[in-house]
């Protein structure tokens, strides 16, 4: 009797470890089965630099659990080939639109160029160039030294806060920091400074102010002249006065006095008329 017993209590023991045994299967299974596949994304395959176009060799794609991935994200290599890329892109980072400029807008300089403005090369030198330390991604003033009207030489402010988008036919500045000359910088303007621009490099001479890019204040100064230079300059003496010449009065002459003379019997009496 008790081995009977022994041996029921051991038939129910198995059962129940394979029925455990058998949920605890069918749970991996199932959560195997609804795990994340993960999704295609377009990454970098080495360091792209600003204006040039994306190929083959430049992206490749990777899997990334759908969580991970970046809003925006680009799962297919023709997405992004032969776009033209406005923001550095670093080995193995997203590929991501805001680093690339729109479709069918090119690669260069052309699509770095924002819609509504327009790029203005100006010719400098060490000087106008602020000693090459006027490269791309920085912001300037533009001045304007001239005689108008050939008059007293005078600087105005004709830009302010004007964005640098190219150093020569460099797009990028230098990683180190370090000034590099270029004979022609180039801005980024709305057409209707390009057009103040275009004239003043022909009214004088056009010198930079390179400025910090956290001051973004719009002063609104006022032109200099050249006498505001000279503190002990004496103003030159007021120009004479025309003389007036007084108008003379004619005086008319006065009328002869004509005396009549009446008599009216042993009366006699003059009366005088003017």
């Amino acid at each position: 009797m008790n081995r009977t017993r022994l041996l029921i209590i051991g038939f129910l023991a198995l059962a129940l470890g394979a029925f455990v045994s058998y949920t605890v299967y069918n749970q991996l299974q199932a959560k195997r089965g609804t795990s994340d596949p993960g999704v295609d994304v377009v990454v970098a395959a080495g360091e792209i630099a600003v204006g040039a176009k994306v190929e083959d060799k430049d992206i490749k794609v990777m899997k990334f659990p759908a969580a991970n991935a970046p809003p925006g994200y680009y799962s297919k290599p023709r997405q992004v080939l032969g776009r033209g890329v406005i923001l550095p892109i670093g080995k193995g980072e997203f590929v991501l639109p805001n680093k690339l400029a729109a479709e069918n807008a090119g690669y260069g300089l052309p699509g770095l160029i924002p819609p509504g403005m327009r790029a203005v090369s100006v010719r400098v030198n060490e000087v106008v160039g602020v000693a090459g330390f006027v490269q791309p991604g920085t912001r300037v003033d533009v001045l304007l030294t001239g005689a108008p009207g050939s008059g007293e030489h005078q600087t105005t402010t004709v830009l302010e806060n004007v964005g640098v988008i190219a150093a020569g036919q460099r797009l990028e500045r230098n990683a180190a920091g370090e000034a590099q000359m270029a004979p022609v910088i180039t801005l980024l303007v709305s057409p209707d400074d390009a057009q103040k621009l275009t004239l003043a490099s022909t009214e004088g001479r056009i010198q930079l102010a390179l400025r910090n890019p956290l001051d973004t204040r719009q002063e609104g100064l006022v032109s200099v002249k050249t006498g505001a230079l000279y503190r002990n300059l004496t103003a030159p003496p007021p120009p004479p006065r025309p003389r007036v010449k007084k108008a003379s009065v004619v005086v008319p002459p006065r009328p002869e006095t004509i005396t009549i003379e009446v008599i009216r019997g042993n009366d006699r009496k003059e009366i005088n008329l003017k």
